[in-house]
C-alpha cells in the first residue's frame, strides 16, 4: 500500500457505500458477475467472513469459504502451488491467516492476486475501515493534521493503523506496555516514510495516560489475540491501567473519537466509552464491507463509476 493507492481504495469505498445506501434496489448489472475469490480462513472470524461475503454478493462474485478443514494449508504441498492451483479456479485469493509468511508464499504462487485478510504482523482490510470511519466524521482529507492515540498492545491492527494515519497526513501517539511494543521493522518503515523533518509525528511510549494528550481518536483492540488464550491472565496483569474510560480520555482534545475492531472486552474498554457518544465501533465494524468491495474492484481494474 502508498499513500496515492490508500487514497484510491478509500474514495472507492465512500462512492460504494453512497451509491449502494442511497439506490432502493441493487446495482444491476454487477460489476463482478462471474469472478471467484478463494477466502482462506485458517482464524475463524465474524466481520471478515460476513463482510467479505456479502460484499462479493452485492458486486456479482462468488466467496468460496475455505477453512482449516475444508483444505490443508501447506500440508501436502507447498502453499505456493496451493495459490497457483487456486487461482487457476478462482480470480482472487483472500486469505487470514497466522503468519505473514503464509501470505508472502500465497503471493509468490499468485503474484497481485492475494488479498491480507489479516496475518500476524498486519491488518490491512480493517485499517481501510477504521480510515473511511474517521473520513467520514473529519470529512475528505480530514486526517491530516489530526493525532490518533493508540491504547494497546503493539500488534497487527496498529501496524497498519499507523502507517495509514501518517500516509494521510495525521501524527500517532503509541502507548504499549513494556514487553509489548510494535514490530521494529513496521516502526522503521514508517519513520522511514516520515523521515527526520516529521519524525516528531509518530510518538512511542508506556504510558496511556500521556499517549491520549491532545488526540482527536483515541483506538484500542483486543489484548489477548486468537491463539493467545493460555496468555489471558497474564497479559491483563501487564495491561493494568491501559482499560480505555472516560477519565483516560479527559486527556484527550475535546470531541475525541473512539474506535476498537471488535471482539471487545470489558477489560480494555469500559461500557460508558464504549456504548458512549465519543465511540464509532459499529460504523467502523460497517465499513469493513465497503473497504474490501472497493479492495476487489480495484484489483480487477474497475470502480463504481462503471457500475452505475
Amino acid at each position: 500500500m502508498n499513500p496515492s493507492l490508500l487514497r484510491k481504495v478509500l474514495d472507492e469505498a465512500h462512492e460504494l457505500k453512497k451509491l449502494y445506501k442511497e439506490k432502493p434496489v441493487p446495482i444491476s448489472p454487477k460489476p463482478l458477475d462471474g469472478v471467484s475469490v478463494s477466502m482462506i480462513f485458517e482464524k475463524r472470524s465474524t466481520r471478515t467472513r460476513v463482510s467479505s461475503e456479502t460484499g462479493l454478493y452485492k458486486l456479482g462474485a462468488h466467496g468460496l469459504f475455505l477453512s482449516s478443514q475444508d483444505i490443508q494449508l501447506g500440508v501436502n504441498e507447498t502453499i505456493k502451488d496451493t495459490s497457483n492451483v487456486l487461482t487457476r479456479f478462482n480470480d482472487i485469493i483472500l486469505a487470514r491467516v497466522y503468519k505473514n509468511e503464509t501470505i508472502v508464499a500465497l503471493e509468490e504462487g499468485a503474484p497481485g492476486k492475494v488479498i491480507n485478510a489479516l496475518c500476524n504482523l498486519y491488518h490491512p482490510l480493517q485499517t481501510l475501515a477504521d480510515l473511511q470511519t474517521l473520513e467520514e466524521k473529519w470529512g475528505k482529507g480530514g486526517v491530516a493534521g489530526k493525532t490518533l492515540a493508540w491504547v494497546g498492545d503493539g500488534n497487527n491492527v496498529i501496524h497498519d493503523l499507523m502507517l495509514g494515519f501518517l500516509f494521510l497526513g495525521g501524527s500517532v501517539r503509541i502507548a504499549t506496555p513494556p514487553g509489548y511494543e510494535c514490530n521494529a521493522g513496521v516502526v522503521k518503515t514508517c519513520q522511514d516514510f516520515l523521515g527526520p523533518d516529521k519524525a516528531a509525528n509518530l510518538y512511542f511510549t508506556t504510558d496511556a495516560s500521556e499517549a491520549v494528550k491532545g488526540a482527536d481518536v483515541v483506538v484500542t483492540d483486543t489484548w489477548v489475540s486468537m491463539g493467545e488464550e493460555d496468555m489471558y491472565k497474564k497479559k491483563v496483569a501487564e495491561f493494568a491501567g491501559y482499560q480505555v474510560t472516560e477519565k483516560l480520555l479527559s486527556g484527550a482534545n475535546d470531541g475525541a473519537l473512539f474506535m476498537h475492531c471488535l471482539p471487545r472486552h470489558q477489560e480494555e474498554v469500559d461500557d460508558e466509552v464504549f456504548y458512549g457518544p465519543r465511540s464509532i465501533v459499529f460504523d467502523e465494524a460497517e465499513n469493513r464491507m465497503w473497504t474490501v468491495m472497493a479492495t476487489v474492484l480495484g484489483m480487477r481494474g474497475l470502480s463504481v463509476c462503471g457500475a452505475k
